[in-house]
């Protein structure tokens, strides 16, 4: 496949010109303009470059790429090392955020919403990114083994581990600040990636349970499903690299 109908499909799913993002959404480096081989990965790190240049991919499909809002500009230290690394073996770097938190089907959002067998799902808050669902009774105890098992990460619970919950409000990533949008949206319980001091405080207070998933953890999903889609409707391969992170 050329490389620019690889992004044009990749737009065309993803909808990147809808989001206000704070890094840039498809192609941010370029390389060469036939692509067979993929490597996707949460993050383009250095781990993950040297793993791609190792599997001779093409194309570094991410959902955190680089050139972020407000980061120091120049192509020194660490961004030159990781830039010097793909640019020196001619591969591309496409990274999609927001879109890839959003989609209906293939997101992070989407995926979680699959892996906790959620219905009558619902979307809200800011920019629609809370997603909330109805569960089969469960406790919080309960949902967080499961959440483990299937996360590969065990989660940290703040606030009561005994309720019982049938209605779960989540949004991947670091949408601490979402909380309180969930908890007005009837969430009996929230999950995401991070949490700060402050809110363990507010789960304790207004008695709705927090479960810090981590951010790499919850945002594997979205990327290995848009892996699996371009490997199952393009006829590309793509190999997931994973440079595990404890945050």
């Amino acid at each position: 496949m050329q490389r620019q109908i690889l992004i044009e499909t990749l737009n065309e799913l993803l909808h990147p010109e809808l989001f206000k993002d704070y890094a840039p959404n498809g192609l941010q480096v370029e390389g060469k303009t036939e692509i067979a081989r993929i490597v996707t990965a949460v993050t383009a790190t250095r781990n993950v470059i040297d793993r791609a240049i190792e599997l001779q991919a093409d194309v570094l499909l991410v959902h955190h790429g680089w050139f972020w809002r407000g980061e120091n500009p120049t192509i020194t230290a660490t961004k030159y090392r990781r830039l010097k690394a793909l640019m020196s073996r001619d591969i591309n770097l496409i990274a999609y955020h927001l879109p890839l938190d959003a989609h209906e089907t293939l997101g992070n959002n989407a995926q979680m919403a699959k892996l906790l067998g959620a219905c009558n799902i619902a979307r809200g808050g800011q920019g629609d990114f809370i997603w909330t669902g109805e569960v089969q009774a469960i406790s919080v105890k309960n949902l967080a083994d499961q959440l483990k098992m299937s996360l590969q990460r065990a989660p940290l619970i703040l606030g009561c581990e005994d309720k019982v919950l049938t209605k779960l409000a989540w949004c991947s990533g670091s949408a601490e600040d979402f909380f309180e949008d969930a908890i007005a949206m009837g969430a009996q319980a929230y999950i995401s990636g991070e949490a700060t001091e402050r809110t363990t405080h507010l789960a304790r207070e207004t008695g709705i349970p927090y479960l810090v998933c981590g951010h790499h953890a919850t945002e594997r999903l979205g990327i290995q499903a848009l892996g699996q889609w371009l490997q199952r409707t393009q006829n590309l391969e793509c190999i997931f690299v994973d440079d595990e992170n404890p945050i």
